[in-house]
């Protein structure tokens, strides 16, 4: 504890935290700080003999994240306490750097999974769609969409849909990357008769590449690779029919339809009514 003299007197500097902000500032419960100090964990630096409250410093925050980050990796309080209680700090460190690499696994194989699920979901949304959807082109109202532009990308592969995002990311600078975010979906963009996979933007800053696309009414038609070009043709021949003029682009998202599969949703601007 430091203190400071002051006109004859110690004045306490060290700061101390009530167990309410200590729990609120290491996402837990004041109970479970209770619990920790019965066992010896994470006792508080200071208690008052006559109210009983628990006082809490930074160095004693350092050491209630430690343990909140170890439970996460599923070891028991005893061999927590036991650990940090380790007198040589090497051990200490060591057992971090182990417990770090756990960790890194844990993170991997949870993103395994999650690609998984997301696969699964994707086939299930495809079965939804089918039976909420109408037989044919159908018109579907659309917001505002900016979407992100591939430098190199013109069709949908494999290797370019697994971790479809990352190209993007990728195509930002780095200091520009946290003013870009994207949504979980792929698509391609054709224009002039040139075509390049895009995101969409959910946050942006202006760079090359991005395109808006407008509000309004949109020719859309479910596809698979194989009746693609038959289904895109039907419904350039409706649009003009209703719109009286060449579309100035085409979309088509990319519907995951399983591991190895996926389909397409046709999309023609129509207009804003």
């Amino acid at each position: 504890m430091c203190n400071t003299k002051v006109k004859g007197e110690f004045r306490e500097t060290q700061k101390y935290f009530s167990i309410g902000e200590a729990a609120k500032a290491v996402r837990t419960t004041t109970e479970t700080l209770r619990h920790y100090d019965r066992i010896g964990l994470v006792k508080p630096s200071k208690k008052d003999e006559w109210t009983k409250y628990r006082y809490y410093t930074e160095q004693d925050l350092v050491r209630l994240n430690t343990v909140r980050a170890l439970q996460l990796m599923d070891l028991p309080l005893q061999e927590i306490k036991r650990v940090l209680d380790y007198k040589d700090l090497r051990k200490v460190v060591d057992f971090l750097e182990q417990a770090e690499k756990k960790a890194d696994e844990k993170i991997a194989a949870l993103q395994y999974g999650k690609s998984k699920i997301q696969l699964a979901k994707a086939e299930y949304e495809r079965t939804l769609r089918k039976l909420e959807s109408p037989v044919g082109p159908f018109l579907k109202a659309y917001p505002e969409r900016v979407i992100l532009l591939s430098d190199t990308l013109e069709a949908p592969t494999l290797d370019n849909l697994w971790n479809y995002l990352s190209h993007f990311y990728e195509k930002v600078t780095p200091a520009r990357r946290d003013q870009f975010g994207f949504e979980d979906l792929a698509g391609i963009y054709t224009e002039n008769g040139v075509s390049r996979l895009f995101a969409v933007c959910t946050r942006y800053a202006e760079i090359d590449g991005l395109r808006r696309l407008p509000q309004g009414n949109y020719l859309c038609a479910g596809c698979t690779e194989k009746n693609r070009d038959q289904i895109l043709q039907e419904v350039l021949r409706l649009a003009r029919s209703k719109s009286g003029a060449e579309p100035k682009f085409i979309v088509q998202i990319i519907v995951v339809s399983g591991i190895l599969h996926w389909n397409y949703e046709i999309q023609v601007y129509l207009g804003s009514e």
